[in-house]
C-alpha cells in the first residue's frame, strides 16, 4: 500500500501549497483569485427544488454517466463475436482484469459468485470518478458522499449475507469476532476491536477513502485552472508568466487525476473482494 499512500500524500501536499500561495497572490484585489469552496459539491437545484426528488448538476452528471456506461456494455454484448474487434477487446480486457486480477486472485474458488458484484462496482466507480476530468462535466460524482455510502453498504450487506449464509449467525459471529489460536483472555481486547472492524470500520473506510480522494482531486484542479485564469487575465506585470506554471500544473494534475480515478476504483474493488473473502473463509 506504499504506492497509494504516497499518491495521497502528494495530493494533500499540493492542495495545501496551492491553497496557501494563490490567495496571497491575489490579496488586495476584490476581483482577484477566489479559491474554491466545499459549496461546489452542493450546487443549486435544477429540477424539483425543495422535494425529495431534487435534481442538481451532480445528479445530472450521474444520470448521464450511468446511461453512457450501460450503453457501452449493451452495445458490446450485442456486437460480441467469436473473433473480437478492438471495441470488444477493450471491454473483455476490463472484464478479465476484474475477474482474474481481483476476484480470482483474492477469492479463489469463491470468485465466480461475486464477479458480477465486483465488476459492477469497479466500472461504476471508474466511470463516476473519470467525470472529474471530462470537459463540461468537471466533477467526480463520487466526491459527494452519498454514492460511496451506497456502494459501501452494498458490499457490507453482501459480505454479511455471504457469511451468515455459509456459517449461520452464530458461526459467522464466532468466525469473525473470535480469531482462532489466541489465548482466551485476549478475546476481551480483540473481540470488541474485531466487532468495530466488521460492522463499522470496513464500510466507513471504503466510503470515506473514495470520497476524500475525489474531493481533493477536484479542488486541486479547480485551484490550478482558476489560478491560470487569474494570472493570465487579472494579474499584472511579471505575474502573467505564472499562468504558464499554473496551467502546466493543471495539465499534470489532470493526468494524475485519471490515474487516481482508476486507482481508487481498483482499491475499492480489491478491498471489497478481501472483505467478502474474510466472510466466507473458515479462518482469516
Amino acid at each position: 500500500m506504499r504506492g497509494p499512500l504516497r499518491l495521497t500524500t502528494t495530493r494533500e501536499s499540493a492542495l495545501s501549497t496551492v491553497a496557501t500561495i494563490l490567495p496571497l497572490a491575489a490579496s488586495g484585489d476584490d476581483s482577484g483569485f477566489h479559491a474554491p469552496s466545499i459549496a461546489e459539491f452542493f450546487p443549486d437545484p435544477i429540477f424539483f427544488a425543495g422535494t425529495p426528488f431534487e435534481i442538481n448538476r451532480i445528479i445530472l452528471v450521474r444520470l448521464f454517466t450511468t446511461v453512457v456506461l450501460v450503453t457501452i456494455f449493451v452495445i458490446g454484448a450485442r456486437r460480441a463475436k467469436v473473433v473480437p474487434g478492438r471495441f470488444q477487446n477493450v471491454l473483455e480486457m476490463g472484464l478479465d482484469f476484474v475477474r482474474v486480477n481481483i476476484a480470482e486472485e483474492i477469492l479463489g474458488h469463491n470468485a465466480r459468485r461475486f464477479v458480477p458484484l465486483l465488476t459492477t462496482i469497479f466500472f461504476s466507480i471508474l466511470f463516476f470518478n473519470i467525470t472529474g476530468v471530462i470537459p463540461f462535466l468537471n466533477i467526480a460524482t463520487t466526491a459527494l458522499i452519498g454514492m460511496p455510502i451506497v456502494l459501501a453498504l452494498w458490499v457490507y450487506v453482501t459480505y454479511l449475507w455471504a457469511g451468515v449464509s455459509k456459517f449461520g449467525v452464530g458461526g459467522y459471529l464466532k468466525n469473525s469476532l473470535f480469531p482462532p489460536g489466541l489465548p482466551a483472555f485476549l478475546y476481551v481486547l480483540v473481540t470488541p476491536i474485531e466487532a468495530l472492524q466488521v460492522f463499522l470500520f470496513r464500510p466507513a473506510t471504503l466510503a470515506l477513502r473514495l470520497t476524500a480522494n475525489m474531493i481533493s482531486g477536484h479542488l486541486i484542479l479547480v485551484l490550478c485552472f482558476s489560478a491560470t485564469q487569474f494570472f493570465l487575465f487579472e494579474a499584472g506585470g511579471a505575474l502573467k508568466a505564472a499562468s504558464l506554471l499554473s496551467l502546466g500544473a493543471g495539465i499534470a494534475f489532470t493526468l494524475f487525476e485519471i490515474l487516481v480515478a482508476a486507482l481508487q476504483a481498483y482499491i475499492f474493488t480489491l478491498l471489497s473482494a478481501a472483505y467478502l473473502n474474510m466472510a466466507v473463509e473458515e479462518e482469516h
